[in-house]
């Protein structure tokens, strides 16, 4: 290991105090727990996850709470809230709250709901979509308006009704995260036929970069998740039978769908110290798909 990279980790110019601590082993000298924890971290730190009761709003927030994370999740369905906080709570803090965010009503009703429990808010994961689809010709007004509302209006909405707790949590060197959930739909065309979908996923990409402009000096970081192949409820019908399973795996780069600790990794990773040097950025989290399958 050089010098330079050993003085980096024991307290070398620039590096703060609480990193210095180290652990030598036979084979060197690897990063101390402190030091990661201080990197990757998000134990302590509140989020709140739309659509966190199934699918990849699901894997994200049972790997905040693994994290160690004090984790809102928010749902229209409440038996899905009570099964999730049952769920989840065996790992940590998880608390769902019942919500409908389709409107900026339900934004403000969930808004003050977080902010009657919570003083700050360090983590805002916008999950919550819909997807519709129908052939060109048999597209209806209502097809576009339901999913253009959920994901993309309220993603914006509910993020404007959070700032004051946003804002209070976020500092210089701890700056408060915001990750939308896109899809690499909203990037890549696919056979789908979902049109207001792709059109609100893109949208969604490119409001977050204006986000991220705009909240800079709030120290308020916007980011992107774009998944590929995950498995949902609304991915279902890719993988309706075992045959039809085994041909998707088929056609993925990674062969794989994604899991919980892609999603949920990523998500960290954007919320931690490690990542907050990135704003208005979007990830395809979808093993290679848009870029090489």
């Amino acid at each position: 290991m050089s010098k330079q990279l050993l003085g980096s980790l024991s307290g070398g110019t620039g590096v703060p105090a609480r990193y210095h601590a180290v652990i030598r082993t036979e084979d060197g000298v690897r990063m101390s727990d402190s030091f990661y924890e201080e990197l990757f971290g998000v134990r302590g730190k509140v989020a709140l996850v739309t659509g966190g009761t199934r699918g990849i709003g699901l894997m994200i927030a049972e790997g905040l709470v693994r994290a160690g994370a004090r984790v809102y999740v928010a749902s229209r369905k409440v038996d899905a809230c009570v099964e999730t906080e049952r769920a989840l709570g065996q790992f940590g803090h998880c608390t769902a709250i019942p919500s409908d965010i389709g409107n900026v009503a339900g934004c403000e009703l969930l808004a003050g709901e977080i902010a009657s429990r919570e003083e700050r808010l360090h983590i805002l994961v916008n999950n919550a979509g819909l997807t519709w689809s129908l052939p060109i010709d048999e597209f209806t007004e209502k097809a576009w308006d339901r999913v253009v509302d959920l994901d993309v209006k309220s993603p914006f909405f509910l993020t404007q009704k959070l700032l004051p707790l946003l804002r209070a949590a976020a500092t210089a060197d701890e700056r408060a995260s915001v990750v939308n959930v896109t899809s690499v739909n909203g990037i890549k065309p696919s056979g789908l036929m979902n049109y207001s979908y792709v059109a609100a996923k893109a949208g969604l990409g490119q409001l977050s970069a204006q986000m991220a402009r705009d909240l800079m000096d709030d120290h308020i970081n916007v980011n992107v998740v774009a998944p590929g192949p995950f498995k949902s409820k609304m991915t279902a019908p890719l993988f309706a039978t075992d045959e039809m399973d085994r041909q998707m795996i088929e056609s993925f780069p990674m062969k794989r769908w994604g899991r919980m600790e892609d999603a949920a990794g990523l998500t960290i990773f954007l919320s931690s110290r490690a990542g907050s040097y990135l704003t208005g950025v979007t990830l395809p989290c979808d093993g290679g798909a848009t870029t090489i399958g």
